[in-house]
């Protein structure tokens, strides 16, 4: 299974799904099994979100640290409040407090950044989930264990061959899960996987809350995504390049090796980008590494782009030969030249991106400028080894220097 497929939209979207559905099908092996190793499979959740917060500390993932964190709350609650029948005391109160808040927790992390655990927004989260908990125990507390019985007729009604949980919040709950696989669908990143994956273990848990060991089973399973996700992360942090946010050297160095018989190589320098950098600051430099990466992403001919190092990208075309190519190389040249990019004063930019973003567009730029690349290519016909093609390609950039810049040489 190739990591492209691992962390694509649609497998990180049915891949819980599956492990849900497989769980369930096999549920009463579940039970028997948890059964004989009740310690162990009681305590593994708190195991696993405990070594979930380190990792996330270590990786920088705050935002996978506070899914963790309140599901490792959420758990505590479950195990210490509400092991008694839902028809007993307040546990259908608590249950319902605790499916309405998590979520809610779990979507409170896109308002906050990636940082270690010691940042002020890990802080901040930690603070809110407290005051979450109070409120919530201020709430059982004064509504008492009769408090549901009044609201049962009405917006609270109880569907029982769906659930013991008021019907409103299987609903809510539903939609989460919904909103939250569109938003893998639609960005695919770590922070919206992990929420993703939190909400529907969680779903499942509080919608089927009867069904024996439900818990253990389904926060087990949250934990091991969590972990799986944060071993994304990681990989994610090795493979990109965290300027431009496109595959680095690395990537490219892994993916060469599968490429088969087929294929062709183009190697893109931005023209005369030491002296950009000179004349314009390299705030400014970042921002046309940048921008010519986010360009490169549209070139045509399901290319893959890479960045190589420095101001040098790498577009390696897979199944294509070189006369494949130059149409694809061609109009990515054009493109790249014609756009013309609005310098930014450092001096006035505001600090705040918030603030920055509000005045994007609004006041016109007074000087921009035009980049150009060159572009060097070369096809497995000239070498069957990858990294000899990429020489050749190399030498054809080379080439396009030596010429005039701004034009495709092969």
């Amino acid at each position: 299974m190739s990591p492209s497929f691992v962390t694509s939209n649609w497998f990180r979207v049915s891949f819980p799904l599956l492990l849900i559905a497989s769980l369930w099908l096999g549920m009463s092996n579940v039970i028997t099994v948890t059964q004989g190793n009740l310690d162990i499979a009681v305590n593994l959740p708190i195991v696993l979100f405990l070594i979930a917060l380190l990792m996330s500390h270590t990786f920088s993932q705050s935002r996978c640290a506070m899914i963790a964190l309140i599901m490792l709350i959420s758990y505590w609650v479950i195990q210490h409040r509400l092991q008694s029948s839902l028809g007993t005391g307040t546990t259908l109160l608590e249950l319902s407090l605790l499916a309405f808040l998590l979520p809610v927790a779990a979507l409170l992390t896109y308002a906050f950044k990636d940082s270690r655990l010691t940042s002020k927004g890990f802080l901040l989260f930690v603070l809110i989930n407290f005051m979450l908990v109070a409120w919530s125990y201020l709430t059982v507390t004064h509504f008492g264990e009769d408090s549901l019985s009044h609201f049962r007729e009405g917006l609270l009604f109880v569907v029982p061959q769906v659930s013991k949980l008021p019907f409103v919040l299987v609903l809510y709950l539903f939609a989460l899960s919904g909103i939250t696989a569109i938003l893998v669908l639609r960005n695919n990143r770590i922070a919206d996987v992990v929420a993703y994956s939190a909400i529907i273990t969680a779903s499942i848990t509080f919608v089927f809350f009867e069904v024996p060991f439900i818990s253990s089973t389904m926060f087990t399973l949250a934990g091991v995504l969590l972990l799986l996700h944060l071993i994304s992360a990681s990989h994610e942090l090795a493979f990109n390049d965290g300027l431009t946010g496109i595959p680095g050297r690395h990537a490219l160095e892994m993916d060469i090796k599968q490429l088969g018989r087929k294929y062709s190589v183009a190697m893109i320098d931005i023209d005369h980008f030491k002296s950009f950098n000179d004349t314009y600051g390299h705030d400014t430099g970042d921002d046309v590494l940048k921008l010519v990466a986010s360009r490169l992403t549209l070139i045509g001919g399901k290319a893959k782009v890479y960045r190589y190092g420095g101001e040098e990208f790498t577009a390696v075309f897979k199944g294509k030969y070189l006369s494949d190519t130059l149409e694809h190389l061609e109009i990515l040249r054009e493109d790249i030249a014609q756009y013309e990019m609005a310098l930014r004063n450092a001096a006035t930019r505001p600090k705040d991106k918030k603030k920055g973003a509000s005045k994007r567009g609004k006041t016109p730029s007074k000087e921009t400028v035009n980049v150009t690349i060159s572009i060097g290519v070369a096809d497995s016909t000239t070498d069957k080894k990858p990294h000899n093609v990429i020489k050749l390609a190399d030498k054809a950039l080379y080439k396009a220097k030596q010429t005039g810049r701004n034009k495709v040489s092969h």
